[in-house]
């Protein structure tokens, strides 16, 4: 039987019909959501249609659009091939037949997995290969799940019979037998490869701006308002193809289930001394590429005193705040420092929310704080859904989300000409509408914001480049200058809101960037980022402590702070509550686990220790003190091992949250 559709046009024929083939299996893939929705009807019922139309029709079509061309880029190859035997009957055979074969199977893999989402509450990624590979009695648990639903083996029976029937088949052959039809073909037929090209780059990338990083699973989380939902905006084609040679998180056997719980656990129980409720409001400050090394307060001792800083405003405020000795990262990237900052959930590996684990529900300090009451909103001035943000915002919990969309409709401000004409809006004139839109939100509130001008290319506003000139060779330090100034001014008119007096504010950065320093060009001194706590009430002391704090104590610390009475899931600590000599921080370099507590820093691979460093004295750690220091060793291993197989264990088994 042949094709209801033939196409004669001539060489625009397989053109033609190559674009009608492709709105076809757009079609089907709209099909294969509506039975995964109905498959799973009593997961989606009661919140599913509390989404924006918009967001779930936008957010299914941008994946699907990725899932289609790279499922599809042997077809379009075959159609679009500027070859005159590509308008051969028998090439055209093979091309439809590698269609209908293709889009087959990614029709029985939606299929399949609206089944298998039942058990995981997940679409399926690469992992399931490893998670099963194992098993000998696969056979006979797919063969009873075909019984069980033999009518989704006749839906896949149907969808085939559909992409074979309603196929557009390309009719019309093409005769050169003349040179200048030859060059016209050949012009004709690889312009249209041409254009192809690009645009199908941009569609398996999720877009064509500078801001837009290959989208991920995770982004899913953006269209939708609870993250199982994120399963109806994705595809298992995608989802497959996006976690291809990507390692999963391995569990380690280091220890027993006890053993590691004795050592540590990231379950935080509520103080019952802190356990009133507030109306203290939170305000988390992410300043982009603000490494420790730029804030002169931090490093009285650099250059032998001489050191200054490029950042005065943040100085001046350091005398107010609660702050540590040795403060660090958890990440390297952007895409690190959200999830440890907000979510307590350090990068170990992989970023995390580039891994399959990124669809486990997940705490945050938002999310948290929601359920007592708090009203929340993420605050990025890039253009929406860039870096991931949206998506992680919506995510951990955040109830709302301002990028430069909302920014650009606010009659208020400049809109697009405060845009840096990279990345985002420049950081002075978004802080002011930060502050501006938290004075319009019910108190308590909980807002974090993410800056962007301290980033590459490095350059300042027009009117403040005369202020700003760059100094020495490193191009960032006139845009921390600039940074620092934009921050200052956005605490001159916090200060005069009403909200001011009874809101925590804590300021620390997504990563470090460029480095003059020996001492912060280290394994260890790339991750020394600021964490400072700011309460205006004074209710928290201000003081310095000799001590360690990373970015995954955040959130503990600000639920302790502001008296948040249920448990909770954090890898960090709580750093008004745990004893000086007793805090840590870890990190991940390039497969070395960075465990950091008391003098000592300990390097260790996932199996054997690499070094044991007193960074204290030995910063540039040239001394490996691993076998003198035995025991000392011995006891870090077993902490940072806890700590991996805890971590490990939590992403597997969708252990991030205490409410699933």
């Amino acid at each position: 039987m042949k094709s209801l559709l033939n196409i004669k046009k001539g060489v625009y024929s397989n053109v033609i019909a190559f674009v009608w083939n492709i709105l076809l299996v757009y079609i089907v893939y709209a099909i294969c959501r509506i039975e995964f929705i109905a498959e799973n009807w009593h997961t989606f019922k009661d919140t599913l249609f509390k989404n924006d139309w918009t967001d779930l029709v936008k957010g299914s079509l941008l994946f699907d659009t990725s899932a289609i061309l790279y499922t599809n880029s042997l077809y379009a190859l075959l159609m679009l091939m500027p070859l005159p035997y590509a308008h051969c009957q028998g090439w055209r055979s093979v091309a439809k037949w590698v269609f209908i074969v293709v889009n087959t199977i990614c029709v029985a893999a939606n299929v399949m997995d609206s089944v298998y989402f039942q058990y995981t509450g997940r679409r399926t990624t690469m992992s399931v290969f490893s998670e099963f590979s194992n098993e000998g009695n696969l056979g006979s648990i797919f063969f009873t799940e075909f019984i069980h639903h033999w009518y989704l083996v006749l839906f896949v029976v149907l969808i085939a019979c559909i992409l074979y029937f309603v196929y557009a088949n390309p009719q019309s052959r093409i005769v050169l037998n003349r040179r200048r039809r030859y060059l016209a073909f050949y012009l004709i037929t690889g312009c249209y490869l041409l254009a192809y090209i690009p645009l199908t780059i941009c569609g398996m990338r999720g877009g064509a701006t500078t801001a837009v990083r290959p989208i991920t699973i995770s982004n899913a989380n953006q269209y939708v308002n609870h993250p199982q939902e994120a399963a109806v905006i994705l595809n298992t084609p995608f989802s497959l193809i996006r976690t291809l040679n990507k390692t999963p998180f391995t569990v380690p056997e280091y220890m027993t289930q006890e053993e590691m719980d004795q050592l540590y656990s990231p379950i935080h129980n509520a103080n019952s001394k802190e356990t009133k409720e507030t109306k203290t409001n939170v305000v988390v400050l992410i300043i982009e590429s603000f490494g420790r090394e730029y804030i002169g307060a931090y490093n009285k001792l650099l250059e032998d005193g001489n050191y200054k800083g490029y950042t005065p405003f943040i100085d001046s405020l350091y005398q107010h705040c609660l702050s540590f000795d040795y403060t660090f990262a958890n990440g390297r990237k952007s895409i690190d420092g959200m999830p440890s900052i907000l979510s307590s959930i350090p990068m170990f590996v992989e970023p995390f929310f580039l891994t399959p684990a990124s669809l486990n529900n997940v705490s945050g300090i938002a999310g948290e704080l929601g359920k007592i009451g708090y009203q929340s909103a993420f605050f990025h001035g890039a253009e929406n859904g860039s870096m991931g943000f949206q998506a992680f915002a919506r995510a951990t919990g955040f109830q709302k989300y301002y990028g430069r969309t909302e920014f650009n409709e606010d009659p208020r401000f400049n809109g697009d000409k405060d845009f840096d004409g990279t990345w985002a809006i420049w950081d002075e004139p978004f802080l002011q509408y930060y502050a501006t839109k938290m004075s319009e939100m019910e108190e308590p509130f909980m807002t974090a914001l993410f800056t962007a001008s301290s980033h590459h290319p490095y350059t300042v506003p027009e009117e403040y480049k005369t202020i700003f000139p760059d100094e020495g060779d490193n191009p960032i330090h006139k845009c921390v200058r600039y940074t620092d100034m934009a921050l200052k001014k956005f605490f001159e008119t916090a200060k005069k809101q009403p909200w001011y007096e009874h809101t925590l504010f804590v300021l620390t950065s997504d990563h470090t960037n460029i480095s003059d320093h020996a001492e912060y060009q280290t394994a260890l001194g790339l991750y020394g980022s600021p964490i400072l706590f700011f309460d205006p009430s004074g209710r928290l002391k201000a003081e310095r402590r000799h001590s360690i704090a990373q970015q995954i104590d955040i959130m503990p610390t600000v639920l302790s702070f502001v008296g948040y009475p249920n448990p909770y899931i954090a890898f960090g600590n709580d750093l008004l509550t745990t004893p000086n000599q007793q805090t840590w921080a870890v990190n991940y370099n390039n497969g070395i686990y960075q465990y950091v507590e008391g003098d000592y820093v300990l390097m260790f691979d996932g199996t054997n220790i690499k070094a044991l460093y007193n960074y204290k004295k030995d910063w540039m750690l040239t001394q490996n003190l691993q076998a003198e220091e035995t025991k000392k060793t011995a006891y870090m291993e077993k902490r940072v091992k806890a700590i991996i197989q805890s971590y490990m264990g939590r992403m597997n088994k969708n252990g991030l949250s205490m409410h699933k």
